[in-house]
């Protein structure tokens, strides 16, 4: 009896300690942002992307299969919701080597056109994502009506998590105060060059 109460402890002890490490490993994992962007600091002059003159222009990065884009999109709605038709917004999809048709298919990318004031654009063979130097699923640039960057960076505050975050506050202050100091933040998302021909599984098991 001595014996299995020790080896029973012993257990306890080991299934502690791994849910202690698990938890600790899936903070570390949420809270760690993806390789920052480097986009220009003015409008690209090759881009394919229509800017409309006297307007800021958002333009976010997505890659089809990034379940943590999920909440940038929801994070996106939430603010051109207050921005009072301020801002002219493109999400541009992209995936190495697949077929358009498979991006405008993909449940992103009709969360996306179902949001007001959004348009979606399919970004062939991820040119788009060379112009503006993005290198994460969920990677936003604000760029005033003279087309000068003034915001980089993500609209969560971590990976898959929806809320009051500090990229979205500086959009928001960027474009209903006027203000132009530019602005960065993280950002937490898929790698928009990942080629994998199924979804990009980043959310752990059990959040799907």
């Amino acid at each position: 009896m001595k014996c299995r109460a020790v080896l029973l402890a012993g257990a306890g002890v080991v299934w502690a300690a791994a849910i202690v490490f698990g938890a600790r490993t899936l903070l570390t994992y949420e809270n760690t942002p993806g390789a920052p962007g480097d986009p220009p600091q003015q409008w690209p002059a090759a881009s394919r992307v229509a800017r409309p003159n006297g307007r800021f222009t958002l333009v976010m990065l997505s890659h089809p299969d990034c379940p943590c884009t999920r909440a940038s999109l929801a994070g996106l709605e939430a603010l051109i919701a207050r921005t009072q038709g301020r801002l002219a917004v493109f999400i541009l999809f992209g995936k190495p080597a697949a077929h358009e048709a498979d991006i405008r298919s993909s449940d992103l990318w009709k969360q996306a056109s179902g949001i007001p004031g959004v348009t979606p654009l399919y970004d062939d063979d991820s040119q788009e994502v060379a112009r503006f130097r993005g290198h994460v699923s969920g990677q936003t640039m604000l760029y005033d009506p003279t087309g000068r960057l003034v915001f980089s960076g993500g609209l969560t505050s971590a990976r898959g998590h929806q809320g009051p975050n500090a990229g979205a506050d500086a959009v928001l202050r960027l474009v209903n105060e006027s203000t132009r100091v530019p602005y960065t933040t993280p950002v937490f998302g898929c790698a928009l060059h990942d080629p994998g021909t199924r979804p990009i599984r980043e959310d752990p098991a059990w959040k799907q």
